[in-house]
C-alpha cells in the first residue's frame, strides 16, 4: 500500500474505505476491539512514516468521504476529509463563487490539511483555512473502548469546544478520525456566497528567473535580504499588500535556477503598480537582472491548477521535507550557508532546494491562543525539500538535506528554535529528525518547536478525547 510519497510502503492487516460516518465508527470500533493499531489517510501526502509505519495494522482510508456541499441547517459549507484541495477549489467556486485559502497542491487531502491549519496563496488575504472552521465531526474512542461520533463547534459555550479548538491547527492523527468539517467566516451571515471568501476573478502573475551562473554569493545574499526585508515591512494584518503573495524557489546547482512567482488580484486599484513596487524592491541593488521575466493575467481558478513536483501524476518519487517559520529574514550568514549547500558539487539532484513562502497578513491577525496554531507572527515559511526517484537509495539525499538544515540553524542547535528571528515550524511539515539528538541539539522537545505554548492545552484535549491513546504516531500529542 503506497501513498503519494513512495518512500513509505505500508503493510497493514487490512484497509477500510468507509463512505459514511457510521462506517467510520464501525471501522474504529472493530479495530479497537481487535486490539489493532490504527492509522488514518485522506490524501496520502505523508511526509513522514505515519500511515506507512510497520506497526500500523489497520488503515482507515477516507478518500471516498469526499462530499462538498452547503449545509443549510448549520448555515455553513460541509467538506468531508477525503475531498482534495483541487476538488474544493473547483466545487466551491463553480457552485457558489467562494473558496478557502488552502494550499497550492491540488491532490492534497483536506482531512490533514485543515487539522494542521492549512495555508496557501490566498492566506495573506484571508488567513489559514482553519480560521474558517465552524464545526468538526470526529469519531473518538472513550476510555471503555466505545467508538462514537462527536460534533464540536466554534461556540465557546459548546461543551465540546476544546475539541474544535484542537482541530484549528493541532494537526491530524491526534484525537480521532475527522469525518466532516463545516466552514464559515466567523460572524458571517447571509446567502452562501457571503459565508466564505470570494477569490479574485483574475490574477496578475509575474515570473522572474535567475540562472545560477548569474548569481555569485553576494548577489544571492542580497536577493534573500531584499526579499526578507520586504516581508518584514509588509506582513502586518491590513497591509496594502495583503493581496500579494510570492514564492521564491532556490534550487540546487543541478536545477540551474532561482525562480520567484508572484501574484496579486488584478482588480485592485493600481494592482500593476503594487506589483511593480514589489518587483523593484526585490531587485534593488542586485546588480543582475533576471534571465527571464514575464507577466500575464490569468483566471484565478486556472492559476491555482498547477500541481507541482509532488502532484506530477505518476507518483514515482520519494521525498523528505524540513521547514521553519521566520519572524525576521534569515541573516546574511544563513544566506551564505544556503548558497553553499545549494551549490555543493557533491549533490546533483535537480529536484531539491528551499522555498521561501510568503505569509503574514491575515495569518497573523489572531493571537496564538485563539486557535491551536502557535505561529501567529511569522513573515515567511521556509520549506527545505528533496525529491528522488523511488528506485534510488535515499541515504545521499537525506544526508544532504539534514546537513543543509542543521548548518543553517547551527546557532540554535540545528533546529529553528523560537526566538526573535525564528518561530519554530509548521505542524503539517513534520520532521522526525527533530526527535533525534544527532540533529536536534537545542535541548528543546519537538513539540516546543511546533506547538510552543499551546502544547499543554492540546495535551488536556488529548486526555479528554483519546484517553486510551488510540490515535498516535511519533509526532502526535502525548497524554499528560
Amino acid at each position: 500500500m503506497r501513498g503519494v510519497n513512495q518512500r513509505w510502503v505500508g503493510k497493514p492487516d487490512y484497509v477500510r474505505v468507509p463512505t459514511s460516518t457510521e462506517e467510520v465508527v464501525d471501522a474504529v470500533g472493530t479495530a479497537v476491539r481487535e486490539g489493532r493499531r490504527i492509522a488514518v489517510r485522506s490524501g496520502g501526502h505523508c511526509v513522514e512514516e505515519m500511515v506507512g509505519a510497520p506497526d500500523v495494522q489497520v488503515v482507515i482510508d477516507l478518500s471516498e468521504l469526499n462530499r462538498i456541499d452547503f449545509d443549510a441547517e448549520r448555515d455553513a459549507f460541509v467538506v468531508e476529509p477525503g475531498a482534495t484541495v483541487g476538488q474544493a477549489y473547483r466545487t466551491l467556486y463553480k457552485r457558489w463563487g467562494v473558496t478557502i485559502p488552502a494550499g497550492s497542491c491540488p491532490s492534497v487531502g483536506l482531512g490533514g490539511h485543515i487539522a494542521g491549519g492549512g495555508y496557501g496563496p490566498l492566506s495573506r488575504k484571508f488567513g489559514y483555512v482553519s480560521d474558517h472552521l465552524y464545526a468538526v465531526e470526529v469519531v473518538v474512542v472513550d476510555a471503555d473502548g466505545t467508538a462514537r461520533a462527536v460534533v464540536a463547534t466554534r461556540d465557546p459555550d459548546d461543551e465540546n469546544h476544546d475539541l474544535w479548538w484542537a482541530h484549528t491547527g493541532g494537526g491530524g492523527g491526534n484525537f480521532g478520525v475527522v469525518t466532516r468539517y463545516w466552514l464559515r467566516i466567523p460572524g458571517a451571515t447571509g446567502a452562501p456566497g457571503a459565508l466564505l471568501p470570494t477569490p479574485p476573478a483574475r490574477l496578475l502573475v509575474q515570473q522572474d528567473v535567475w540562472v545560477w551562473d548569474m548569481l555569485d554569493e553576494a548577489a544571492f545574499t542580497r536577493l534573500l535580504r531584499n526579499h526578507g526585508d520586504w516581508y518584514e515591512r509588509n506582513s502586518a494584518p491590513g497591509s496594502p499588500y495583503d493581496d500579494l503573495y510570492s514564492g521564491l524557489w532556490c534550487g540546487t546547482r543541478a536545477s540551474q535556477f532561482v525562480a520567484m512567482s508572484t501574484q496579486i488580484d488584478s482588480a485592485l486599484p493600481n494592482a500593476a503598480g503594487l506589483l511593480d513596487d514589489y518587483v523593484a524592491a526585490i531587485r534593488q541593488d542586485l546588480g543582475v537582472a533576471p534571465a527571464l521575466s514575464s507577466r500575464q493575467e490569468l483566471p484565478w481558478l486556472h492559476a491555482t491548477s498547477w500541481g507541482g513536483i509532488a502532484d506530477s501524476g505518476d507518483h514515482t518519487l520519494s521525498f523528505k521535507i524540513k521547514a521553519a517559520d521566520l519572524r525576521k529574514r534569515c541573516t546574511d550568514e544563513q544566506a551564505a550557508k544556503i548558497y553553499r549547500h545549494l551549490l555543493r558539487e557533491d549533490y546533483g539532484n535537480h529536484r531539491a532546494g528551499v522555498m521561501f513562502v510568503g505569509c503574514g497578513g491575515q495569518m497573523n491577525a489572531l493571537a496564538p491562543a485563539d486557535t491551536a496554531i502557535a505561529q501567529r507572527d511569522s513573515i515567511l515559511k521556509l520549506v527545505y525539500s528533496t525529491h528522488w526517484d523511488a528506485s534510488e537509495q535515499p541515504e545521499g539525499h537525506l544526508a544532504w538535506l539534514r546537513e543543509f538544515y542543521a548548518d543553517v540553524y547551527a546557532g540554535t542547535g540545528g533546529v529553528p528554535v523560537p526566538d526573535e528571528r525564528t518561530n519554530g515550524s509548521y505542524v503539517n511539515n513534520p520532521d522526525f529528525d527533530v526527535q533525534d539528538e544527532r540533529w536536534n541539539r537545542s535541548g528543546l522537545a519537538w513539540h516546543e518547536l511546533y506547538h510552543q505554548h499551546n502544547y499543554p492545552r492540546l495535551q488536556r484535549v488529548k486526555a479528554r478525547w483519546d484517553p486510551g491513546d488510540v490515535f498516535r504516531n511519533p509526532f502526535s500529542v502525548r497524554l499528560p
